[in-house]
């Protein structure tokens, strides 16, 4: 058996007395214990504060709350659902996914297995985008979000800068996604998405004056060894970058020395081992690109490429 996959027995069978013995019930704080050790023993760090977690999303309670009623019987029909929670937790899904949302930009995103959950590191990638918009005067025209997965670097442009985004995405499924969160955030009048590969049903021309991405960029012998909640839940299609993770990297430094209007910025995630290589391939003359830079992120780590095209050229 799967560690961490067996039944919410002992709770379970407190439940079941508790309804013969109201003397004996289920308390919040027995709830805590047993999902910490169980989330423990199934290897996940901080496994008290994601019991904790788990069950304030159940009881809709904040943590102080949680503590001073950790005396408190929980209803049984809880103590069921937060049995169900803590066997998706204990084989390593994602909270992100049990739950089906998270907050990202100081806003609620649906999320699901077809997208990536999203991290702060896209935060930074837009933060720099944006810093970057606004220093230079002039809003962008038209702004492109390639490889966009649930959609939320294309809603927080389009809330931020007020101007019309194409997301772009070759996985209908996460389309799917994107879209809804376009809905809850009200942007369907800026944000149109798009089903295709990269640039494949685009314009050959210069049309965009911002692209952000956050492409796939793991590398293939990266893949297996990547935590439990990425590897074995999220999405290949949006990790895997090819043998050195930048197959699609390539792809978008081509596609964007066409489809970048003179003076247009891109921003891209890039894995924070890949800085030399991304910096030679957009440093090729025959691409046009000029200020190119990576940009380390709060921690350090190389993170954002930026760069920004200083003529168009023909380059595919």
């Amino acid at each position: 058996m799967q560690m961490g996959s067996k039944p919410f027995s002992d709770t379970a069978q407190r439940c079941h007395e508790e309804t013969r013995n109201p003397a004996s019930p289920v308390r919040i704080q027995d709830l805590l214990a047993e999902a910490g050790d169980r989330l423990r023993a199934a290897g996940i760090d901080d496994s008290r504060l994601e019991a904790e977690y788990l069950l304030r999303e159940l009881l809709a309670m904040d943590r102080s709350r949680l503590f001073l009623h950790a005396g408190d019987p929980v209803p049984a029909e809880v103590v069921a659902r937060f049995g169900r929670v803590l066997a998706r937790r204990c084989r390593r899904e994602p909270l992100q996914y049990i739950f089906g949302s998270l907050e990202f930009w100081s806003r609620e995103f649906v999320v699901s297995p077809d997208v990536l959950v999203p991290r702060p590191e896209t935060e930074f990638l837009i933060e720099q985008a944006l810093a970057r918009v606004r220093a230079g005067g002039a809003p962008p025209r038209l702004v492109l979000d390639l490889c966009t997965g649930s959609g939320v670097i294309a809603v927080v442009l389009a809330l931020e800068l007020d101007r019309p985004v194409l997301a772009v995405d070759c996985s209908r499924a996460a389309l799917a996604v994107a879209r809804r969160n376009v809905r809850r955030h009200r942007v369907d009048d800026r944000v149109m998405v798009l089903c295709a590969d990269l640039f494949s049903a685009l314009p050959d021309r210069p049309c965009y004056d911002l692209v952000v991405s956050n492409p796939p960029y793991v590398a293939g012998h990266e893949l297996e060894r990547l935590d439990p909640e990425v590897r074995d839940w999220e999405p290949r299609l949006a990790l895997a970058g090819g043998e050195d993770g930048l197959d699609v990297i390539r792809r978008i430094a081509a596609g964007c020395a066409v489809c970048l209007r003179p003076g247009g910025w891109l921003f891209m995630e890039i894995g924070c081992d890949q800085e030399q290589a991304v910096l030679s391939l957009f440093s090729s003359p025959r691409l046009g690109f000029a200020d190119v830079a990576v940009l380390p992120d709060l921690a350090g780590r190389p993170r954002v490429l930026q760069a920004r095209k200083s003529a168009v050229t023909a380059a595919h």
